[in-house]
């Protein structure tokens, strides 16, 4: 099995969507040609708020704000950390000031899976 994959939740202002979108397809690119196999970003559809836990939640989601949800995927743990070393040397790859960015990364949230079920 192998594949690892690493995940973000982030919360977007709605009207920043577009920048961010921008932003993304680009680092997406990057990604993909120092090896990821894949690179996902959404944006939340039928999300709500929950009674004990939630995307919303999560990120402590703001009126005026959506939740994303993202994942890139790899052949493993050890090609995850080859390509991101790679990603963040590249020059393209944006690394804007936090004030700057299409998000608050305060409230943003990550980690590295390894997967147990593909099919």
């Amino acid at each position: 099995m192998g594949k690892y994959v690493d995940g973000f939740v982030l919360p977007v202002p709605k009207d920043r969507v577009p920048e961010y979108r921008r932003m993304a397809r680009k680092a997406g690119r990057i990604w993909r040609e120092h090896g990821a196999l894949e690179y996902v970003e959404c944006v939340a559809d039928d999300v709500k708020p929950g009674k004990h836990t939630s995307f919303p939640q999560s990120v402590r989601l703001k009126q005026g704000e959506v939740v994303v949800f993202a994942w890139i995927v790899y052949k493993s743990r050890s090609h995850r950390d080859r390509v991101l070393a790679r990603v963040m040397k590249d020059p393209r790859m944006p690394h804007p000031e936090p004030a700057d960015m299409p998000f608050d990364g305060k409230r943003m949230f990550w980690g590295g899976f390894r997967a147990i079920v593909d099919v």
